[in-house]
């Protein structure tokens, strides 16, 4: 059975103020095609989200002028949960919206230098009007719409504490996510969306053909056909949701990427890949709605 991709690209991100390597720094796993077209594994650890993005941007070029589909995981969320982009007073479609709103306001500077505490504080302000949904920073950095700590529970009328998907991950015991509103601290996912989601739009100016799943590809179950002229594929994924085998040389976050890459590349041999961007076949039609227009999905959950 044909593969669905030819090369498989996992990356571990990083909202890092400062250059870092090693553990809990940036790491890019390729699994791709050596010159007898087995497939070989190769990892970097650029020191800054700038270098990332030149090196993914080289990476994927070279994998398209040669031919190949990619796709490409990242282990942050593409969306927020339902109803942020209203709560913002953005005007369009709401991951769209969203997605222009980060490209235009948060600065994420060549040295990981950035501004998601103040760009967190005035999201807030124009939100709730205080310090919530966002939360969690250092002292110096607190605002009167943000605290250090999480500043109350949410409550019915709220936007939700987390998308559909971490929701669902729960139930099942799939994983332990983290709020996207949870911007510091052990965890902190919302740092890496924030610096993430405008990445991710500014490769996709540099790489032809880029699609973002769940809302450039529908939610359903991918064939090639399905795929159309996609040529490299962007999903989340989880990095913990496959047990990682370390090697004695690896690092923990190295051995995440190396892991997922394989996994993915075994499903899709296997002709079993395709389903997984079907999601969770419980979804109601509000959900749905809900996931493919702002929340997005964890592929494999």
């Amino acid at each position: 059975m044909a593969r669905l991709f030819d090369s498989y690209v996992m990356v571990a991100w990083s909202a890092a103020s400062k250059p870092a390597t090693g553990a809990d720094s940036i790491w890019i796993g390729a699994l791709t095609p050596d010159s007898r077209l087995k497939l070989a594994f190769k990892a970097s650890n650029p020191p800054t989200r700038a270098k990332a993005l030149e090196e993914l941007a080289d990476l994927l070029g070279r994998c398209l002028k040669r031919g190949d589909r990619v796709l490409m995981g990242v282990d942050f969320p593409m969306g927020f949960p339902a109803g942020a982009s209203q709560s913002l007073k953005l005007k369009g479609e709401p991951w769209r919206a969203i997605r222009d709103f980060l490209l235009k306001e948060m600065k994420d500077k060549p040295d990981n230098t950035n501004n998601r505490f103040a760009l967190a504080a005035r999201m807030n302000r124009l939100m709730s009007e205080g310090p919530f949904p966002f939360w969690g920073c250092s002292k110096k950095d607190e605002l009167t719409t943000l605290s250090v700590r999480k500043s109350r529970e949410h409550g019915p009328g709220d936007i939700g504490e987390f998308r559909t998907v971490e929701t669902i991950a729960m139930d099942t015991r799939k994983a332990r996510p983290q709020p996207v509103w949870k911007i510091a601290y052990a965890g902190a996912i919302g740092g890496q969306t924030m610096t993430g989601i405008p990445a991710m739009a500014r490769l996709a100016e540099k790489v032809p053909n880029v699609k973002i799943w769940p809302f450039d590809l529908p939610l359903a179950r991918l064939d090639n056909e399905g795929l159309g002229d996609a040529r490299v594929v962007i999903a989340e994924v989880l990095t913990t949701l496959n047990s990682a085998s370390q090697q004695a040389s690896e690092i923990r976050d190295e051995a995440q990427v190396r892991t997922l890459c394989e996994a993915l590349a075994e499903r899709d041999v296997s002709g079993k890949l395709g389903a997984l961007f079907a999601g969770e076949a419980r979804l109601t039609e509000e959900q749905k709605r809900a996931v493919t227009s702002e929340e997005g999905w964890i592929l494999g959950v």
